[in-house]
């Protein structure tokens, strides 16, 4: 049975962002073979990004760009916290091979939410954690083109709610898994919000 509220989505993109210098970097990037896909109406997407492509087919190439207030907001020094290094230990140690500045770790709050944390500095007794997204304070500028779109299946939406809840496997969801299909060549971020959809294998 197919859904007449919710497509089907496999893009193939590019997403360019500002850096500090005032350049433009290419930060994301996946290939027809291995497109990004998700559900639209699950809060996979970036709601911005969806309205961006909505009205697109297969084929049909797309360029635009997301402002700040609609991507992921300013950066706020509210989001950046200390939690104690207790927490990060690993069979009574603390956890060196993970939690060094600059990487990205995936952590959760008391109500199961999950979300990504990147390493600020590790002090003597607390980490400090930089909670806003990799790219909040950015402009979202998305370059490609439609792969897929068609209404969802029943079962395709279950799976990938599913897999948004962590019951199955998915090699490529959200930002801090090993083996994405994606091209990092940043901290991430892309159009899926949080750990919402999936590299196509």
């Amino acid at each position: 049975m197919e859904s007449t509220n919710n497509n089907y989505v496999e893009v193939d993109y590019e997403l360019f962002v500002p850096n500090e210098s005032g350049n433009i970097d290419l930060v994301e990037k996946t290939s027809e073979e291995h497109p990004f896909a998700f559900i639209t109406g699950l809060g996979f997407a970036l709601e911005s990004f969806e309205e961006g492509i909505k009205d697109l087919k297969e084929g049909d190439e797309f360029d635009f760009t997301i402002p700040v207030d609609k991507a992921y907001g300013e950066f706020t020094e509210e989001h950046v916290i200390e939690l104690a290094k207790d927490i990060f230990k690993v069979d009574g140690k603390f956890d060196e091979a993970r939690i060094y500045p600059g990487n990205v770790i995936p952590l959760a709050n008391a109500d199961g939410n999950r979300f990504d944390g990147i390493v600020k500095e590790v002090r003597d007794n607390v980490v400090v954690m930089d909670l806003n997204h990799p790219l909040a304070g950015k402009p979202l500028h998305f370059k490609g083109h439609i792969v897929a779109n068609r209404p969802a299946t029943t079962k395709e939406i279950e799976s990938f709610v599913n897999k948004m809840n962590g019951e199955e496997d998915c090699e490529c969801c959200g930002h801090h898994h090993e083996g994405c299909n994606h091209h990092h060549e940043g901290n991430g971020g892309c159009c899926h919000h949080h750990d919402g959809g999936c590299c196509k294998d």
